[in-house]
C-alpha cells in the first residue's frame, strides 16, 4: 500500500458518530481519512420547499432495502456530508439514567448497559455544548443529573405552545422546553444564524444555522491540514490479515472508481443498518459468517423505536412557525396511570396541506388539508421498541440489505397514544385526531429508520456482543464501530446525542491508543 493511501485513522461515515469523532481526533496530528458515501447537501432553495422535500423527495438518495418478505421499500435515511443529521429535527436529549440499567416493560425486559450513567455523562455535557444545544435545567421530572446547566437558554414557545403548556401545567402536568441544536440567538435576532423558519424538522438548512454534524464538526476538523474527506466513496468490503485479526484493506467505490486504501485504525459509523451489512459483506476464511461475527450477533438486536405522529386539531388556529420545542415525560416511566412505561411526547415540525397531504390522512369533518394545516398541533410519540434477535439486517442474495423487522412492546404506545387523545379536550383542541401514515414521505415503522440503532451491541461477555466497552469490535484489533448500533437497548429519546456523546468518548480512548 503506497503512502498517500494510508491513515493513521480512517472514519467511514460523516454524520453524528463519524463526524464527531474527526472533530475529536483533528487536533492529535494524526492523519486521517473520512471517507462520505454521499456528497455535500446542494444549497438551494428547495432546501425550504414542502413540495420538494416531502412530495417529490428531493433529498431521498438511499438505495432500495427489501423486507422480510423481500418486497422492495426506500428507507427514510440519508447519504450526505453530516449524515442523517443534515436532515433531522436536531432534538438533541440525554437517554434517561434508568435507561442504562435493566428496566421492565409490558412487552419484556429492557437490558441493561455494560457501563452506567455516569460513565457517559461528562461526554453528555461536552456534546450538548459543541452541538450548541438550547435547554434548561429542572423542567423535566425525568432528566438525568447534569454536571454544568445547558450552553444556551431553552428555544421559547410560540404562543400557541405556550398555551398548551401552560393548560398541561394547569392539568398537573410537567411539560418542559425540549433540548434542541440550532444555532439561535433570540436576544440578537439580526445577528443570529437561525431564523427560526418552518422547514426545520426533516429538512436542510438552507442557512446552516441547524447543529449538524456537517457544521459543528467535519467543517472544523476540515481546517486541520492532517483531516481529509472523500465524499461519493462507498466502503464496499473491509479486508483482514490471514489471521483475521487486523484490518488490512479498506476497499473503496469512489464515484465508480475502485479504490483501496488502509489504516491504522478503521471506524465503522454507516449507521446501524449499513454498519451491520458491511460486516456481512465483509465474509472472508476467518470470519465465514461476516467479520467480527463470532457471536453470531452482527445485524441482530435491531431497534428503531415505535414512533408515531398524531395531528390535534386546534379549536383555535396553530400559526406556530418553529414548533419543536415543547416536551412531555410524564409518562416516560411507570406511572400513576400504568405500571410500565409508555414513551416521551414532542412535536414534529409544523405540517403544511403538501406534508400533510404527502402523509395521506383522513380529512376530518369541515375541515380541509389547508385548514388542517392551520389548526394542526402535530404530536410526535416515542416509545422503545425491545431487542428481539430475529429483528435484523441480512444481505440478501444480490447483495441487497434485507431489514426483517416485527414490532415489539406496542401496549404502552397504544396507551400513550389514548393518554394524549385523553387530554385534548383540556387543552383547547378537538377531540378528534388524525393519525398520519407517513412523515417526511416515509412511512412508519419499517421505512422509518431515523432512530436505528442495535445492530452491533457491546457488552463484556464476546460471546453475546459484538463490540467491546471501547466499542471496539471483540474479534479484531483496530476496529471499532461509533454509530447507534452499539446500543444494547434503546430507551424512548431520540438517539443523536448519545451517539455523539459516545463518540467523543470513544475518540478520548483513541487519542490515548494513538499516542
Amino acid at each position: 500500500m503506497s503512502a498517500d493511501r494510508h491513515y493513521d485513522v480512517i472514519i467511514i461515515g460523516s454524520g453524528a458518530g463519524g463526524g464527531t469523532l474527526a472533530y475529536r481526533l483533528a487536533p492529535s496530528g494524526k492523519k486521517i481519512l473520512l471517507l462520505e458515501r454521499g456528497d455535500f447537501v446542494p444549497r438551494e432553495k428547495q432546501n425550504w420547499d414542502s413540495r420538494a422535500v416531502v412530495v417529490d423527495g428531493r433529498y431521498n438518495n438511499v438505495e432500495p432495502w427489501r423486507d422480510v418478505n423481500g418486497k422492495e421499500f426506500v428507507p427514510g435515511a440519508h447519504y450526505f456530508v453530516g449524515g442523517n443529521t443534515k436532515l433531522y429535527g436536531a432534538a438533541l436529549v440525554r437517554l434517561r439514567k434508568q435507561d442504562f440499567g435493566e428496566m421492565r416493560h409490558h412487552g419484556g425486559i429492557s437490558p441493561a448497559w455494560p457501563l452506567n450513567y455516569e460513565d457517559l455523562e461528562p461526554y453528555y455535557t461536552e456534546a450538548e455544548y459543541l452541538y450548541q444545544v438550547h435547554g434548561i435545567r429542572g423542567e423535566d421530572p425525568t432528566e438525568p443529573p447534569a454536571s454544568k446547566p445547558y450552553r444556551f437558554p431553552p428555544v421559547s414557545h410560540e404562543w400557541r405552545i405556550q398555551q398548551l403548556s401552560d393548560d398541561l401545567k394547569r392539568l398537573g402536568h410537567r411539560p418542559f422546553h425540549l433540548p434542541v441544536g440550532v444555532l439561535l440567538d433570540e436576544q440578537n435576532p439580526q445577528k443570529s444564524k437561525c431564523i427560526r423558519c418552518s422547514t426545520c424538522d426533516g429538512f436542510p438548512c438552507l442557512v446552516q444555522a441547524k447543529a449538524d454534524a456537517h457544521v459543528i464538526c467535519v467543517e472544523p476538523a476540515l481546517q486541520h491540514s492532517n483531516v481529509a474527506l472523500l465524499t461519493k466513496s462507498k466502503v464496499t468490503r473491509l479486508e483482514t490479515d490471514s489471521s483475521g485479526r487486523t484490518i488490512t484493506k479498506v476497499h473503496v467505490d469512489h464515484d465508480g472508481v475502485q479504490e483501496t486504501y488502509s489504516a491504522n485504525i478503521v471506524v465503522s459509523s454507516c449507521g446501524a443498518v449499513n454498519s451491520a451489512a458491511l460486516m456481512l459483506r465483509s465474509v472472508n476464511d476467518t470470519h465465514p459468517n461476516g467479520l467480527a461475527n463470532s457471536s453470531g450477533q452482527v445485524g441482530r438486536n435491531y431497534m428503531c423505536h415505535i414512533n408515531s405522529v398524531m395531528l390535534a386539531l386546534s379549536r383555535c388556529e396553530n400559526p406556530t412557525v418553529f414548533q419543536k420545542t415543547f416536551g412531555l415525560n410524564d409518562f416516560y416511566f411507570a406511572s400513576k396511570d400504568w405500571d410500565f412505561p409508555m414513551g416521551h411526547i414532542s412535536f414534529v415540525g409544523k405540517s403544511d396541506a403538501e406534508i400533510l397531504a404527502a402523509g395521506a390522512p383522513k380529512i376530518a369533518p369541515g375541515f380541509t388539508l389547508e385548514l388542517m394545516a392551520k389548526h394542526s398541533l402535530d404530536f410526535w410519540m416515542t416509545s422503545e421498541d425491545l431487542p428481539d434477535p430475529n429483528n435484523r439486517v441480512t444481505i440478501s442474495r444480490d447483495g441487497q440489505i434485507q431489514l426483517s423487522y416485527k414490532p415489539n412492546n406496542e401496549e404502552g404506545h397504544r396507551r400513550l397514544q389514548a393518554k394524549l387523545k385523553s387530554l385534548l379536550k383540556d387543552v383547547n383542541c378537538t377531540e378528534e385526531v388524525i393519525h398520519l401514515n407517513a412523515y417526511i414521505g416515509k412511512r412508519i415503522p419499517l421505512a422509518g429508520v431515523a432512530h436505528q440503532n442495535g445492530t452491533l451491541r457491546f457488552g463484556l461477555d464476546p460471546r453475546t456482543s459484538v463490540l467491546n466497552l471501547n466499542c471496539k469490535a471483540h474479534d479484531l484489533d483496530n476496529l471499532y464501530v461509533v454509530d447507534a448500533s452499539f446500543f444494547p437497548s434503546c430507551g424512548a429519546m431520540n438517539p443523536a446525542l448519545t451517539i455523539m456523546a459516545n463518540a467523543l468518548r470513544v475518540g478520548d480512548h483513541l487519542l490515548e491508543r494513538l499516542k
